[in-house]
Parts: C-alpha cells; sequence; structure tokens
C-alpha cells in the first residue's frame, strides 16, 4: 500500500503509527494512514485485518 521512501511501518509494527496519513477528517475524529491502520482520536487503531487496538492515550489526573 505504501509508496513512500523509504517505506512506512507496516500494520504489524509496534511503530505502526508513524506511517503518514493519507486522509485525515478531525471532525469526525479518526484518520487513515497509509499502512490501512485507522487512526482515531482517542488513540484507539483498527488495523486493516479488524483487529481492535484500545485507546492508549494516558488519562490526565491518573497517577501510576
Amino acid at each position: 500500500m505504501c509508496q513512500h521512501e523509504p517505506t512506512c511501518p507496516t500494520a504489524d509494527s509496534a511503530d505502526r503509527e508513524a506511517a503518514r496519513p493519507v486522509a485525515y477528517h478531525p471532525e469526525q475524529g479518526w484518520g487513515l494512514l497509509c499502512n490501512g491502520v485507522l487512526l482515531f482520536e482517542d488513540t484507539g487503531e483498527l488495523l486493516p485485518n479488524g483487529q481492535i487496538i484500545a485507546p492508549h492515550r494516558p488519562v490526565a489526573g491518573v497517577s501510576a
């Protein structure tokens, strides 16, 4: 899918969010990366194989 040089990380890579956006709809809260990952405003993801990655944004006011 990606035609960038160097190629972007694949959807299976740990750094998949580093792929370049090809569609961005902030009014709807999502963007499509060139590796086929749908990245949501809440940091959740939907991978091309249908796997869901839960949001992983830190929550304000919660200490670890």
